[in-house]
């Protein structure tokens, strides 16, 4: 990954060979591959059958400086997983969110615009958000199971909005209106809208940490 974010592969260029990276940095085969795996399941590399592996997306320089090495893998897992579990969390408080419920995620909502406003990370609204969506669903392993993943799910937003922070206004902009998308589908009670738009605002966001050109997809 540091490679590449130094742009020592730039983009379309291919990798060399297992046994060269091996010995680059000094480790075996098998941990060559299982780092190539992880690369190829995020979408920074892409396999040419016949031919090898090529860099197919460059991470934000920043990226090295706001998650260490270690833990980058750790949270692109997390984003998957997140993909997955918030989307139903979602549908489910489509149809069994109170007005307490709506009236909570509007106020994390009003909360993220004032940091845009301030032009600070909003981590914690963000969460906020999300959390409250989970309580929505009325059921309590959602929120279990996001309270016990707090840690590595704090540490994506935070890398996600310090990115996107970095970007530019209007990549916040454009997160915001995929939180207003989810918000109005919960509130109108349209689960299916709920889910889709859940499962792409945490793809996009992953997508934004992984690149410096990711553009998010639209509903």
């Amino acid at each position: 990954m540091a490679v590449i974010v130094a742009g020592k592969l730039p983009e379309g260029e291919r990798l060399p060979a297992e046994t060269e990276l091996a010995s680059s940095f000094g480790v075996s085969r098998p941990v060559v591959r299982e780092a190539l795996s992880r690369l190829r399941a995020d979408g920074v590399i892409v396999s040419r059958r016949g031919s090898g592996s090529y860099v197919q997306r460059k991470p934000s320089p920043q990226l090295l400086s706001l998650a260490p090495i270690g833990g980058i893998a750790d949270l692109m897992r997390c984003f998957e997983f997140r993909i997955a579990l918030e989307g139903e969390a979602a549908a489910l408080a489509a149809v069994r969110r109170s007005d307490d419920d709506v009236a909570q995620m509007e106020a994390a909502l009003a909360a993220l615009e004032q940091a845009i406003e301030r032009k600070s990370v909003g981590t914690q609204a963000d969460i906020r958000f999300h959390n409250a969506i989970a309580a929505a669903s009325k059921n309590k392993l959602f929120t279990t199971t996001l309270t016990a993943l707090a840690d590595v799910i704090f540490q994506g937003v935070s890398v996600a909005r310090k990115l996107t922070l970095q970007a530019s206004t209007r990549r916040l902009l454009t997160v915001q209106a995929e939180h207003r998308r989810i918000f109005e589908a919960i509130r109108d009670e349209d689960a299916s809208a709920a889910r889709k738009a859940v499962r792409q605002h945490i793809e996009n966001a992953r997508a934004r940490v992984l690149s410096d050109n990711a553009e998010p997809r639209s509903k």
